[in-house]
């Protein structure tokens, strides 16, 4: 590895506590429910419909708690009391490469069991009695009929589990951000005129080392009008006649691990494009810096709405005061969608909705697509992701509501062609100061 290598900066001493962590959470959910052992299939590609191609594998989220390797038909025997089993799928095959080895600092906490049959080996697995199975994969239930087949209780528990990320986590994920920041700074390095969606797409791979399928998300990369679709993945191949904005919302992975970063960039040198962006960074960077343990994070996507209402109010944009936007309903047209959510080996990671006993935690009324509801923890890591945009079909209604006469549609209309803006960044809770662990990454590549 490279001194510049984003892998560089993590400790791999701290994996085997991590491991001991995960070991010990599974004891205490087994025992909870009245089981004795787990198997965690990693998961399989499924094959295209009328097709002999596969769709791109994406490695069970369970699976790849307790290990780095995320390699197709393989699995996971737990026992507590017992080391781990890993039976690591190697196929005698001409037509594709199989696995790499793996590596010793992880692999050495295993008793490997090298199969060449992808099924073959679920058949070692006679007695089903106290045995729990977790996966997708069709063929288990063929195998497994007598065992608890991806119970709810169960992976419940291991959902909350794994919403406190351990210092190895923590180090991934870390690393994740920095890597993903290479891709960022060599977008925003090529927004120039003449560039588009795609060539940028190109310039964020180059610079991360990623597929286009090993990336933990679909990047978003809006130019113009397109920052105003939230989950804009087209990536035109047609470069603007006229370059004013760009949004892009891009992550990378680190051992499973992802990074959610946006950053938005205007050609606006000065003028009300280019404050906004300068006054969503500023009300970001406060939100960010509000994160503790014991936070309601419903409180903070709640003073997300006051912020971007008071940033409205000072803009121009509403002359209304911001308690009343909020009362009107009026900042969620202009940020619809929810402050954050839990960032893991998955992008929306598990259990934030709920309690630890699994009952749901409501949305604030008026507030449908927050991800997260709970009370956040040290150990957590999640996104504050704020923004402003300027989406037709949700100011449709204003322009004819009772509201209409305090909104500044003129600017509103000469804002429309820049999309919008979203700013995001990964944070780590502590019990004191939190952790932005996309700012550091920024800054380490200052």
């Amino acid at each position: 590895m490279s001194n510049n290598d984003p892998i560089s900066t993590i400790d791999f001493s701290l994996y085997p506590a991590h491991l001991q962590r995960c070991l010990s959470r599974l004891e205490q959910a087994l025992e909870a429910q009245r089981l004795d052992r787990l198997l965690i299939h990693s998961g399989e590609p499924a094959l295209c419909f009328l097709d002999d191609r596969y769709s791109p594998y994406v490695v069970n989220p369970q699976y790849a708690w307790w290990t780095p390797h995320h390699a197709p038909h393989c699995g996971l025997l737990l026992e507590p009391g017992r080391q781990p089993v890993l039976y690591n799928y190697q196929p005698v095959d001409y037509w594709h490469a199989a696995p790499p080895r793996p590596e010793s600092w992880w692999a050495d906490h295993f008793e490997l069991r090298d199969v060449t049959d992808p099924n073959d080996w679920l058949d070692d697995l006679t007695d089903q009695s106290g045995l729990a199975v977790i996966g997708d994969a069709p063929v288990l239930a063929q195998k497994f009929p007598n065992a608890a087949l991806n119970p709810g209780a169960l992976l419940h528990q291991l959902h909350v589990a794994r919403t406190v990320k351990t210092p190895w986590e923590q180090g991934c994920l870390a690393a994740a951000n920095h890597r993903a920041v290479r891709g960022h700074l060599a977008v925003a390095e090529a927004f120039v005129p003449g560039t588009s969606e795609f060539e940028l797409q190109l310039a964020y791979l180059r610079a991360t080392g990623h597929s286009d399928n090993g990336t933990p998300y679909s990047n978003i990369i809006a130019l113009n009008e397109h920052a105003a679709v939230l989950h804009f993945t087209e990536l035109s191949r047609s470069v603007p006649l006229e370059l004013r904005s760009l949004v892009i919302d891009a992550g990378a992975e680190v051992f499973g691990y992802a990074s959610d970063i946006t950053r938005t960039y205007t050609t606006q040198q000065a003028g009300p494009f280019a404050d906004l962006i300068k006054g969503v960074d500023g009300l970001q960077t406060e939100l960010a810096g509000a994160v503790r343990a014991g936070v309601d994070y419903r409180d903070l996507h709640l003073q997300a709405h006051q912020l971007v209402a008071a940033l409205l109010q000072a803009q121009g944009i509403v002359d209304m005061e911001p308690e009343a936007q909020l009362e009107a309903g009026l900042s969620s047209a202009f940020l619809p969608h929810g402050l954050g959510h839990y960032l893991g080996l998955q992008v929306h990671d598990v259990a934030g909705l709920v309690d630890d006993d699994g009952e749901p935690i409501p949305r604030p009324d008026g507030h449908p697509y927050l991800r997260l509801t709970r009370h956040l923890e040290a150990g957590n890591v999640l996104t504050i992701e704020p923004g402003v945009y300027f989406i037709e079909q949700l100011l449709a209604p204003l322009r004819s509501g009772p509201y209409s006469q305090h909104i500044n549609w003129s600017l509103i209309d000469s804002l429309k062609p820049y999309g919008g803006i979203r700013i995001e960044d990964d944070v780590l809770v502590t019990d004191d100061q939190p952790r932005n662990l996309s700012r550091e990454a920024f800054a380490a590549a200052a």
